[in-house]
C-alpha cells in the first residue's frame, strides 16, 4: 500500500496552495442584508469546486435554470475545480455571506474530506450552514473499450497475480476512498494515478493512461453506451435500466462495495437564516418541476431534497461512514 500513497504526492500537491489560501484569505465584507422575501434582487452565483460536465456541475446547471426561471434573476455556475475541492470551498466561503453565493458541492468536500485530512482548512459541518441535498447515485466501475478485462472478475484476477502492476485514476479524494476500499474488499493491490476531476479521469480511461476507474455513473452512461468505455459494474444492488447488460455489483462478486455520489447546496454559516430558508424553498420549487424529475429519472440518480437538518445529519453519518472505512482500508490521514 506504501506505492499507492506514495503515488497521491502529486495528487495532494494540487491541493498545498489550495489549503495555504484558506488559511490567509480574507472574507470580503457583507453588504447591508435584505429581507429574506426580496430575495434575491440580482444574480445568484453557483460555486461548482470541479471541472464542467462533472456529475455536481450537471445538477449545478439544472437547479440554475430552474431558479433562475423562478425568480427572474440570472444564476451563473462558476466552476472552480483542483485542489480536491479546496479552491471551490475558499471561493465561497470568502464570498460576502448574504446567499448570492451557493456552494454546490459533494460527498468529497461536504463529508470524505473531514474524514480523510488531519487538518482539514474548513470544516464542513460548521463553516457550511446546509441548505438542502439535491441528488444520490452510484458509480461505474470503468476500463477503456480497448481492455483485455470484459468482467471485474477478470480485473481482480489479474491485480491479484501482479500486485501493483493496475493502476486507477481518481479525480477527487472520494474516487481515492472508492479504490482503495475496492482494494481491500478484492485484496488487491491498484496505484492511484490523480485527476483535477471526475471528467478527467474518464478521459483517461478512454485514452487507455490508467487501467479502470470508479466514476460517477452519471458521467459515464452515454460514453459506455457509445462504446468509448466499457463498464465492468454498476456499484448498487440491482443493474441500472439504462445499462442493462452491465452487472450490479453483487452480480459482479463484491456485493459490499456499494458506493455513492452525492450533491448538496450550502452557504456561509453567517448567512442570515431566514436567506437559508429562500434559498431551501427555491431549490424544492425548482426540484418539483416535471423536467427536472424526469432528467433524474433518466440518469437513474435519486432526487432528494432535504431539509438543512435532514442534511446536516446526513453529513455527520457519512463523515462517521468514512472515517471508519479508510481505517478499514488502512488509509493513512493526509
Amino acid at each position: 500500500m506504501q506505492q499507492v500513497f506514495r503515488s497521491r504526492r502529486r495528487f495532494l500537491g494540487l491541493a498545498a496552495a489550495a489549503l495555504a489560501a484558506i488559511g490567509t484569505a480574507t472574507p470580503l465584507a457583507a453588504p447591508a442584508a435584505e429581507s429574506a422575501d426580496a430575495f434575491p434582487s440580482r444574480p445568484i452565483r453557483f460555486v461548482v469546486p470541479f471541472p464542467s460536465g462533472s456529475g455536481t456541475d450537471t445538477t449545478a446547471r439544472m437547479f440554475a435554470k430552474k431558479i433562475g426561471e423562478l425568480t427572474g434573476q440570472g444564476v451563473v455556475v462558476e466552476n472552480k475545480p483542483g485542489g480536491n475541492g479546496f479552491i471551490g470551498v475558499q471561493t465561497a466561503l470568502n464570498a460576502p455571506p448574504d446567499g448570492y453565493t451557493v456552494f454546490i458541492g459533494s460527498n468529497s468536500t461536504l463529508s470524505t474530506n473531514a474524514a480523510t485530512f488531519r487538518k482539514l482548512p474548513y470544516d464542513p459541518l460548521t463553516d457550511f450552514a446546509p441548505i438542502t441535498l439535491l441528488s444520490r447515485g452510484p458509480c461505474v466501475i470503468i476500463v477503456p473499450a480497448s481492455s483485455p478485462y470484459r468482467t471485474l472478475t477478470e480485473l481482480l484476477e489479474d491485480a491479484r497475480k501482479r500486485p501493483g502492476a493496475l493502476n486507477y485514476g481518481s479525480g477527487s479524494i472520494s474516487y481515492t476512498l472508492y479504490s482503495e476500499w475496492l482494494n481491500d474488499l478484492a485484496r488487491i493491490k491498484t496505484t492511484a494515478v490523480p485527476y483535477k476531476g471526475a471528467g478527467d479521469a474518464i478521459n483517461g480511461v478512454m485514452a487507455a493512461n490508467v487501467d479502470f476507474a470508479v466514476v460517477d455513473a452519471t458521467g459515464a452512461i452515454e460514453l459506455v453506451r457509445g462504446g468509448k468505455v466499457r463498464a465492468l459494474a454498476y456499484t448498487a444492488p440491482q443493474r441500472s435500466p439504462l445499462l442493462p447488460d452491465v452487472p450490479s455489483i453483487a452480480e459482479a462478486g463484491l456485493p459490499d462495495f456499494l458506493a455513492y455520489n452525492w450533491v448538496a447546496a450550502a452557504v456561509s454559516a453567517k448567512t442570515p437564516p431566514a436567506v437559508v430558508k429562500r434559498l431551501q424553498d427555491l431549490f424544492a420549487q425548482a426540484g418539483r418541476a416535471p423536467d427536472v424529475r424526469e432528467y433524474y429519472t433518466r440518469q437513474s440518480t435519486k432526487l432528494i431534497l432535504s431539509s438543512p437538518a435532514e442534511m446536516l445529519q446526513y453529513q455527520k453519518d457519512e463523515i462517521q461512514r468514512w472515517k471508519r472505512l479508510a481505517e478499514v482500508a488502512k488509509i493513512p490521514l493526509q
